[in-house]
């Protein structure tokens, strides 16, 4: 239901971590060979730290220097090793990252798409393309290099402390203290900078939600000059995400300024200790020299960790958000409990449905009515009456908060959506077309149709005949939105498109409202004929598209207050009767005056042609 639909679980950070392990254990096999790679990287890289003891003890101090070519051979060597199982290292775990995130990208797509109607209502697109996009790339430090280079950095510091304790234990035992203390203030860190990197991608997806509304009202924008405004818009939020991003600045420069004092106390206790220990005989110069290196091995993982740490961090805050939706249910999971419909007469009942979109705010109160299969239901009404609200109710994009919407008898909340809806066809009042050619934004409804099929579904909706002045015909791009395209034009498309379909059960949310008279007149047989044999439902932008109807609702207030056909209604002397006769009037007015604007007398009717 829309309600649960709206309930998240609560996410943490132990959900993040399973995520982050089942990633992990998906790509074992690629980060046990870039593993081993990293493990033979690092142990070539101790061969330079470790020569040094010799070349000081041996080749200065003892001046053998026949021995100076195979320690030069050695570290060549092992700079050698260390460039190849660098690149393999980097084409591999490369690859598994990009791998990776391709493949979450798509999982996050899939769920998205298969979320109920009510979900995005309620959240922005651009927060979800977000997820689908950003969040995911934060994964790449989960499976790419950076997770396998600290634990190499870890590896390589173990063998390192055991080398320090066999070169001097009481120097090293006061080192492990100072570093101990700089890794429990690294930890202390980064608990406190996960929740700012977690807002910060919360901010980032709304300042880019907000901006793709913007840019894809443009024109909107400029017909009222809120460039402006717009701008102020987009500034707070940029500036919201400023100070998020210098706050996590802040945070991570004060980690970094930490560990060069931590490296500096280091130094100190080396130089005091150490350099007693040399004086005293009880340490080499090599000895000392070859303790330098192998500290800083022992540092690395805990300085690596300040950069690798705060990426890791940002994926464990993207893994967080992505759980969100990986969590909602989706309308197949709702599906495994009903039943398959293969084939529908196109019965629809509503029996007592009510309906709100806020709680305590009754949008329809008790609507109850009959669509025999191939008859056509026309809603008539005032602007906020519920008429979009009822076809809402028979596409199963909301469900009642009481009472029962049946098809051929059956609940729709016991049938599967995905069977249910292959066999429905929609116009709706904002007709959406994807940038993309007129073939396609046609064949949309039924991609195997064949290019035959297509021009015939829009000849009869009377889109030939612009369609074939384009220089490219079909294959015409209609741009984002169908911007390139006008109303009407746009309007006879989302016909033919619903034609294609072949629907048992048609939606025509104010189909012709974008129309001129004479496109309307010309297209009205061709919705006849699309109306023939089908369970239509009309909200129409003039009389002329409901006169015929089988049953005509009149709604006001969430309530059907009158039904019947349009003669019967006429005769009845009600509201349909008021609404005809303002119509009437509008269009008398309209030829005799066509200039002259039409206002209505009764308030609450704000367009008398779009009412009915």
């Amino acid at each position: 239901m829309a309600g649960e639909e709206k309930k998240k679980k609560k996410v943490t950070l132990k959900g993040a971590w399973r995520d982050a392990k089942d990633l992990i254990w998906a790509h074992r096999y690629r980060l046990a060979l870039g593993g081993t790679l990293m493990l033979v990287s690092r142990l070539a890289g101790l061969v330079l730290p470790a020569s040094t003891k010799f070349l000081v003890d041996e080749v200065i101090a003892k001046e053998r220097y026949e021995i100076l070519k195979w320690i030069a051979f050695a570290i060549g060597a092992a700079t050698v090793v260390q460039a190849l199982t660098s690149f393999a290292l980097s084409q591999i775990l490369g690859v598994a990252a990009q791998r990776a995130i391709t493949e979450m990208r798509k999982r996050v797509q899939a769920r998205i798409e298969r979320l109920p109607v009510s979900y995005f209502d309620s959240t922005q697109s651009g927060q979800l393309i977000s997820r689908i996009m950003s969040d995911a790339e934060g994964i790449r430090n989960l499976i790419g290099t950076g997770l396998v280079q600290l634990s190499g950095s870890t590896v390589t510091a173990v063998i390192s402390i055991g080398v320090l304790f066999w070169i001097n234990w009481q120097m090293t035992a006061i080192t492990i203290v100072v570093l101990a203390m700089f890794g429990g203030a690294l930890a202390f860190a980064f608990k406190r900078l996960r929740p700012i990197f977690r807002e910060r991608q919360q901010i980032n997806a709304e300042v880019t939600g907000r901006l793709g509304e913007s840019l894809s009202g443009i024109r909107i924008v400029k017909a009222y000059t809120a460039e402006k405004r717009e701008e102020l818009a987009f500034a707070k939020g940029a500036h919201r995400l400023f100070r998020n991003v210098a706050k996590s600045m802040t945070g991570v420069s004060a980690m970094t300024g930490f560990s060069s004092v931590i490296v500096g106390a280091i130094g100190v206790v080396m130089i005091l200790v150490g350099g007693n220990a040399v004086i005293a005989g009880t340490m080499t110069l090599g000895d000392l020299v070859m303790y330098i290196f192998f500290t800083g091995l022992t540092a690395m993982p805990i300085i690596e960790f300040t950069s690798i740490g705060t990426q890791i961090t940002e994926a464990f805050a993207g893994l967080d958000r992505i759980r969100e939706v990986m969590q909602s249910t989706t309308e197949d999971e709702q599906d495994r409990s009903r039943r398959p419909l293969k084939s529908i007469r196109g019965d629809i009942s509503f029996r007592d449905v009510h309906f709100e979109y806020e709680p305590g705010t009754p949008v329809l109160k008790g609507v109850s009515f009959e669509a025999p299969a191939g008859t056509t239901t026309a809603l008539v009404g005032s602007s906020g009456s519920g008429k979009s609200t009822i076809l809402a109710h028979v596409l199963n994009f909301v469900q009642p908060k009481k009472g029962k919407v049946l098809v051929d008898g059956i609940d729709l909340q016991e049938i599967r959506l995905r069977d249910y809806r292959r066999h429905l066809g929609v116009v709706l009042q904002e007709n959406f077309l994807f940038d993309g050619t007129i073939l396609e934004n046609v064949q949309f409804s039924n991609y195997s149709a064949s290019l035959e099929q297509v021009k015939e579904a829009c000849r009869i909706a009377y889109c030939d005949e612009f369609i074939e002045r384009f220089d490219n015909g079909y294959d015409t791009i209609v741009g984002e939105r169908g911007v390139k395209l006008s109303g009407g034009q746009r309007q006879r498309i989302a016909i033919a498109r619903a034609l294609l379909a072949d629907p048992k059960i048609l939606i025509l949310d104010e189909a012709t409202s974008s129309l001129d008279s004479e496109s309307e007149q010309m297209i009205q047989e061709g919705l006849r004929s699309l109306r023939r044999g089908r369970t239509t439902f009309v909200i129409a932008h003039r009389l002329s598209t409901i006169q015929s109807a089988d049953n005509i609702l009149v709604v006001e207030d969430g309530q059907i207050v009158e039904r019947g056909t349009h003669d019967e209604l006429i005769a009845l002397g009600g509201r349909y009767k008021q609404l005809y006769d303002k119509q009437y009037r509008f269009e008398k007015n309209r030829f005799i005056n066509p200039g002259e604007d039409f206002t209505p007398e009764e308030p609450g009717i704000g367009r008398p042609p779009g009412g009915l």
